[in-house]
């Protein structure tokens, strides 16, 4: 958020936190613990540099790697003018960091919510996917349907030469951990087999990769754990309305 915020509103994101110089501002992420150096600060905005209409080439030779996470926080908050964008990485920094002395202004509830996607790896994972999944060979000629919002044990449904291919994503942040899966997605996986495919975006943090397995309930060893939880609702008793 800070590499797309100085690269999308240059001095004018350095002065919403108080510094008159980069020098300053990149002294100031590094005091409060965000960054070890301040060259940690300016690399974030190297990557996002070539993705807008600035004087600054950035880090051209990465090319699209950070792509993903500009589309992301695009969706989120690319509608937001500078004051309010601002005010959005303060509240990240001051819940985070807890930084007492920060004063946040004008974040409204539903910018808070999004604030929260943000944190999300999933949510990167999907936007990423989306994006690129025209690079997997089985895909390249498909049609994509958007399937998150229905809560069916799938994010995404393709369509390849009419025929229909289920999609769950799942993202990782490195190169090595484990996923989840819930039991609404594992029992349509079994359902589907061959027509059920995961797609697991390995190295968020650096340059996405992603990785693609068919049928995953034969292809991987998941070991089921039972987690019981209580829901507390609150009820108006029936009358007339």
């Amino acid at each position: 958020m800070i590499g797309y915020g100085l690269a999308k509103y240059d001095m004018g994101f350095i002065k919403c936190f108080g510094c008159k110089t980069k020098t300053e501002f990149y002294n100031y992420i590094v005091k409060i613990g965000i960054a070890e150096t301040s060259g940690t600060v300016k690399n974030r905005q190297d990557l996002f540099d070539p993705f807008f209409e600035n004087k600054r080439k950035g880090w051209w030779q990465k090319g699209n790697a950070y792509i993903h996470r500009k589309i992301l926080i695009d969706n989120l908050f690319g509608n937001l003018d500078l004051f309010s964008f601002c005010n959005i990485v303060k509240l990240f920094i001051k819940e985070k960091y807890r930084i007492q002395d920060l004063s946040v202004e004008g974040v409204s509830p539903v910018f808070k919510s999004r604030f929260k996607q943000l944190q999300m790896t999933g949510l990167e994972a999907e936007e990423y996917f989306l994006n690129n999944y025209k690079s997997i060979e089985p895909f390249s000629n498909g049609i994509i349907e958007d399937a998150r919002m229905f809560g069916d044990g799938y994010d995404f449904q393709i369509d390849v030469d009419r025929k229909y291919i289920l999609v769950e994503i799942k993202g990782i942040k490195t190169n090595y951990g484990g996923i989840r899966f819930t039991e609404k997605e594992f029992k349509t996986a079994r359902e589907y087999k061959n027509e059920y495919a995961l797609i697991v975006v390995s190295n968020l943090i650096q340059e996405p990769k992603l990785n693609l397995y068919f049928n995953p309930v034969e292809y991987f060893q998941f070991d089921r754990k039972t987690i019981t939880s209580s829901q507390t609702s609150y009820h108006v008793g029936a009358k007339e309305w």
